[in-house]
């Protein structure tokens, strides 16, 4: 088995202080690894990196027949529960006749700055909206309606949950060996890394009017190069990077060091996984990979804030930096 390398540097001074390693794979729309780093059969949690393989059984069963763009992004999102996505969220469970009980993910405070403070100010308490997963939540409420399944649509049994396992097995091309529990509750799919990044390579491919899977693919990529927004928020790597690329890409972070990428225009796949479950591992590694694919200028403003960001001090004194390993851009 090969070990989990080396893929981000945290310098201070003359030396590196701080070392983050983990996994890395690129595989084309046929599920062939074209390049990797680490172990490509690492057996992980995707987290919510997995949401646009879990928002797929929303699309292509009809359930989504006259949904915005704007609500699959939200869908796929791991938003930061500003307003813009908590009232899209009430919105759209109110269309259903639904609220804020009927979600199963649990209230989370915000981490959208104002969202954050006005409730502290207010002395106010989160709701289940604020949950960054409520997008995918609600999704999963209008899926399990379509199919008139019960309520308790994060059983690992209901209807819900196997159409998000044919899914995740399919494009993954492998029989998961079982699933954990994520934040959000929701039934998180074990896979290998390049079953990840096959998946990635799948989605990559998919193109309006094939077969139906396809088309659902295709529509969620869509909707989330739309609306970078809706998927996470302002400052976040998953937004900010998706407006940076000079070409078209779908990109999600996952809890504890995980971010996949679909590249339709190269038809690619990326799945990368930092092993200490750092986010600004992840961050720094997926815009590296990014730049040596061709899709993000290195001095790009914000490909700058997440690779090669110098490390500043109280006093705003640069002591290091924080930096790619030299053969990721290579």
């Amino acid at each position: 088995m090969t070990k989990a390398v080396p893929l981000t540097e945290i310098w201070r001074g003359p030396i590196i202080e701080s070392l983050h390693v983990g996994h890395a794979m690129i595989c084309d729309h046929e599920g062939h690894l074209i390049e990797s780093w680490g172990d490509p059969d690492a057996i992980v949690y995707p987290r919510s990196s997995a949401k646009m393989i879990q928002a797929l059984a929303l699309v292509e069963s009809g359930a989504a027949d006259g949904l915005s763009d704007a609500r699959l992004a939200l869908a796929c999102a791991s938003h930061q529960g500003a307003s813009l996505h908590t009232e899209a969220v009430h919105e759209w469970l109110a269309e259903m006749g639904m609220g804020d009980d009927d979600l199963r993910c649990g209230p989370q405070m915000p981490q959208d700055r104002l969202a954050f403070n006005t409730l502290i100010k207010t002395d106010g308490s989160p709701c289940q909206a604020h949950n960054a997963c409520s997008g995918k939540h609600t999704g999963f409420i209008t899926l399990a309606r379509h199919l008139k399944a019960p309520g308790n649509y994060i059983d690992i049994n209901h209807p819900v949950q196997k159409a998000c396992l044919d899914a995740f097995e399919e494009l993954t091309e492998e029989t998961s060996p079982g699933y954990g529990l994520d934040g959000c509750s929701a039934p998180n799919f074990i896979c290998t890394m390049q079953g990840m990044a096959r998946a990635r390579g799948w989605f990559s491919a998919a193109r309006e009017g094939e077969s139906v899977r396809r088309s659902a693919a295709a529509r969620l990529v869509d909707a989330m190069h739309a609306h970078p927004e809706m998927v996470a928020g302002e400052r976040r790597a998953c937004t900010e990077l998706m407006r940076a690329c000079h070409e078209k890409a779908a990109l999600k972070t996952g809890a504890e060091g995980y971010f996949v990428a679909i590249l339709p225009t190269r038809k690619l796949g990326v799945a990368l996984k930092i092993q200490d479950g750092s986010t600004r591992a992840a961050n720094c590694t997926i815009t590296a990979l990014l730049v040596r694919l061709g899709l993000l200028n290195p001095e790009h403003p914000t490909a700058r804030r997440f690779m090669n960001a110098p490390i500043l001090n109280r006093n705003k004194i640069e002591t290091g930096r924080m930096k790619p390993v030299a053969d990721l851009l290579v």
